[in-house]
């Protein structure tokens, strides 16, 4: 990997990182909904010029089926869940769970599409979930009175992430990110509008607040969108995944320094844990190979 590329995993990360920051310190002035509102309608005006540029609007139309169904499964939905689990959790702990959407995206691809889970990708799966039991179990990152359904809400949403990501492997393959992009964040702003219309706040967010709503929509959204698919063009799919791997590190990181957010040996542990299982069933770490080379080293050592 190029060190252009390195930096831009990185950045991502960073940015993605952020992004549970932003929406905690956004979602109490406006509600998840009209948050999420307008996130996705920053994100898709900042996205039009680009693909009106490269005039993509042909390719767009002619899938306009599929990419609505990302913008529900990868966008409205997932967005408004984890906007209303972070009334109750920490930045941090919602970015830990994030980290699971892989383990979803193999469970769906399995029930779904048939792909073959062996054994390690099978441990990885159980491994993953048991990472969410140990953060469920630490009080430290609820800051609200529903911090088990909190929890439960980030799962429902990595698990909408799961099923858009084995719906854009099945009927959007070759079309391109772009126009999968500001598709699905128009679908999003259309299917949000009237319900961010009926739950608009009655008294009008603070500059902050409108602040953290922009950077979700133009930092995090569009910009984030279009570093991940150049990356993906750069070092490929499976390079590109990598950056799951990163986002606890810089949510927990951004939530401590700027929300005195609490960081937990728990936390930490079923941090480690999710991403041990995240690695297995992915294919970042193989599992046979790890069980033969401890093997030939306790041989060797004995």
């Amino acid at each position: 990997m190029r060190l252009r590329d390195l930096f831009d995993l990185v950045v991502l990360a960073a940015i993605w990182g952020a992004s549970f920051m932003f929406t905690r310190v956004a979602a109490p002035e406006f509600g998840p909904v009209p948050l999420i509102f307008v996130r996705v309608l920053v994100a898709a005006l900042a996205l039009w010029p680009l693909v009106w540029a490269r005039g993509l609007w042909p390719e767009l139309k002619s899938h306009w089926r599929p990419i609505a169904a990302v913008g529900l499964l990868n966008a409205a939905i997932p967005f408004g869940l984890f906007a209303w689990a972070l009334l109750s959790i920490t930045g941090g702990v919602a970015a830990i769970g994030n980290a699971t959407a892989p383990l979803w995206a193999a469970l769906v691809g399995w029930v779904w599409l048939g792909e073959r889970l062996d054994r390690w990708r099978t441990a990885g799966l159980v491994l993953g979930f048991l990472g969410v039991g140990i953060l469920a179990s630490d009080k430290a990152g609820v800051h609200g009175e529903h911090g088990l359904m909190a929890i439960g809400a980030i799962l429902a949403a990595t698990l909408m992430y799961g099923i858009s990501a084995n719906v854009v492997r099945r009927h959007l393959g070759g079309v391109s990110s772009l126009s999968v992009s500001l598709g699905s964040q128009v679908t999003a702003a259309g299917v949000l509008a009237p319900l961010a219309w009926a739950a608009w706040p009655q008294q009008l967010p603070g500059a902050t607040a409108w602040g953290c709503a922009a950077a979700l929509g133009v930092v995090c959204t569009a910009l984030a969108f279009i570093l991940y698919f150049r990356l993906i063009g750069h070092v490929g799919p499976a390079r590109a995944v990598a950056v799951a791997y990163l986002i606890p590190a810089f949510g927990m990181a951004w939530g401590a320094l700027f929300l005195d957010e609490p960081l937990t040996v728990r936390m930490l542990a079923g941090a480690a844990v999710v991403l041990a299982g995240t690695a297995l069933t992915t294919g970042l770490v193989d599992g046979a190979r790890v069980r033969r080379l401890a093997l030939a080293s306790a041989r060797r050592s004995g």
